[in-house]
């Protein structure tokens, strides 16, 4: 019953707010236009955009609902964009619940009294949202920190309005026609991943720490310092920082720091946590990054809330810092092929065609002045383009765009003038080129030589039993490349040459990594593993390179 009596609220709020007009060309608009007459809109939003509306109905839904709204905001590649943008102010901010409440959730978690847990514990708290609230307190050591409590019952209250969602999602997914794009389920499916992640606040601790040690002793950005001792999956405690809002440039002026400088910092910040760590603080709005006022001289940014962080796979990280050098040199074809081969267009596509359209989206920013191009609009474009062409991009590059026109905000909030692509293309290129040399290879090839080595073993019956296929004629070669398409056909002494190549290879390779790590691996017969492998694989590279028998 009370599923029923949430889910006829949902209606009527939808309603107040007029937001039946999303469901026009619908299925489901005969039964709102029957239901219109019985709720009473709201007259002061008769002028407001529907953006607005759905806002206001968010925040008027609960605390969840505004989460909903928040997380939605960031998939600027299935929503309009004044609907983004107007989601994007949905503010997280509910009444707190009792100290008293607070205390005995940390209790409970941490399995002490409180009084043995803190020297001092106010029960005031100091911010409070819809998944948890904050205390300050002092350890007995005299240490200040920040106590981050659950509110009780989030996790039920959770579930019970995912539940809702995930109906209203597959009566969207069934009625709208465009469905098959915007993937309701998935994004339920999405918001539910981020707010799992977000009432697990040990998870949270961990981001913490991580960006932490990322940033040990960095003149650039400071992250709080996380105590294990004094947190769990529903508590967590970290030290507390004291600092302006990274947005107000007045109290920044006023403590003796110039905005210029601090403006280039927090572009660099942000280039590196991707690049170089591929970790990123994914929330980074003026709330959660303050300036540290006790370094006036070199200022530094300090990073607060870990619960939303992003990372990218080695393969999109590769293709954006391709993308991002081939938009300082506005090579459109180079943008374009990047962004077939990294899967981000789909392959069918023309390459002259969607050279064309990328151009058509980037030249009217590169015809601006250098101070007035931000990479994330440029980048949000590009993105919309492939939804036109039916590709939904993947959440975590959606994360990164968002977090990146977060960044370019606030960077030109604090600098007007900001150049940010100035700033940004030596970080981006001193990065680039510290991983391209031949130490940080190596580094990658150490990491992944275990898992070659445990492969080791089974390679020699794999390939035997790949020849006796070939032998049989029962093996099949799938080819990409076009290029390529014509060795289909080839006999089935053609494939095992092509076998005794790629083995050559293999084996080089191999042989080649044992040398560099430690002399050559262990000996055999007094003769290294390395020069045995060298050995085989110039064999197989002799029988590969035979003529064939006409």
């Amino acid at each position: 019953m009370s599923t029923l009596l949430r889910a006829l609220r949902i209606v009527r709020i939808a309603l107040r707010h007029r937001l039946d007009t999303f469901l026009e060309h619908t299925a489901l608009a005969p039964a709102t236009r029957l239901l219109r007459p019985f709720v009473v809109a709201r007259p002061d939003e008769a002028d407001a955009s529907r953006g607005e509306r759905l806002r206001l109905a968010l925040q008027e839904l609960g605390p969840l609902f505004v989460k909903f709204g928040q997380v939605l905001s960031t998939r600027r590649d299935l929503l309009p964009t004044d609907i983004a943008t107007a989601l994007a102010l949905l503010q997280d901010r509910v009444a707190p619940f009792a100290g008293e409440l607070a205390e005995a959730e940390v209790e409970a978690s941490l399995g002490k009294p409180i009084a043995e847990l803190f020297a001092r514990f106010e029960r005031t708290p100091l911010a409070s949202a819809s998944i948890a609230q904050v205390h300050a307190a002092t350890l007995h050591d005299g240490r200040e920190v920040v106590v981050k409590v659950l509110r009780p019952g989030v996790a039920k209250r959770i579930s019970d309005d995912l539940d809702l969602l995930r109906l209203l999602a597959r009566a969207v997914d069934r009625v709208h026609p465009d469905a098959a794009r915007i993937r309701p389920l998935d994004v339920v499916a999405e918001l539910e991943r981020a707010l799992r992640h977000e009432i697990d606040l040990q998870r949270e601790g961990a981001n913490a720490s991580l960006l932490r040690r990322n940033f040990a002793d960095s003149p650039d950005l400071y992250v709080p310092e996380v105590f294990w001792s004094h947190s769990s999956e529903r508590v967590l405690t970290l030290e507390r920082v004291h600092g302006i809002r990274a947005d107000d440039v007045a109290a920044i002026r006023a403590a003796g720091i110039d905005p210029h400088r601090l403006a280039a910092k927090g572009v660099r910040v942000f280039y590196t946590q991707v690049f170089r760590d591929n970790f990123f603080h994914a929330d980074a709005h003026p709330g959660n990054i303050w300036v540290d006022t006790s370094r006036a001289e070199n200022p530094r940014f300090i990073a607060l809330d870990f619960g939303i962080v992003g990372s990218l796979s080695e393969t999109d990280r590769f293709y954006l810092a391709e993308n991002f050098t081939a938009m300082f040199a506005r090579d459109y074809q180079r943008i374009a092929q990047l962004h077939i081969d990294a899967g981000w267009m789909p392959a069918s596509l023309d390459l002259e065609e969607l050279t064309a359209d990328v151009r058509t989206v980037c030249e009217p920013y590169f015809s601006r002045p250098l101070s007035e191009i931000a990479l994330g609009e440029v980048l949000l474009k590009i993105f919309q383009m492939a939804r036109k062409n039916q590709l939904t991009i993947q959440p975590q590059l959606i994360l990164l765009q968002k977090t990146l026109l977060n960044i370019e905000g606030l960077g030109r909030t604090l600098d007007p003038q900001l150049d940010l692509w100035a700033v940004a293309q030596p970080v981006l290129a001193d990065i680039l080129r510290e991983q391209r040399r031949p130490r940080a290879i190596g580094r990658r090839l150490r990491a992944q030589l275990p898992g070659w080595l445990k492969a080791a073993p089974h390679m020699p019956e794999l390939v035997h039993r790949y020849l006796q296929q070939a032998v049989h004629g029962d093996s099949s070669l799938r080819l990409r490349s076009e290029d390529l398409a014509e060795l289909a056909s080839v006999t089935r002494s053609g494939q095992r040459r092509t076998v005794f190549a790629i083995l050559g290879a293999a084996l080089g390779i191999m042989a080649a990594v044992l040398h560099g790590l430690e002399a050559g691996g262990a000996r055999y017969g007094g003769i290294p593993l390395a020069a045995w492998l060298l050995g085989a694989g110039a064999f197989a590279a002799f029988v590969a390179a035979w003529p064939r028998r006409r």
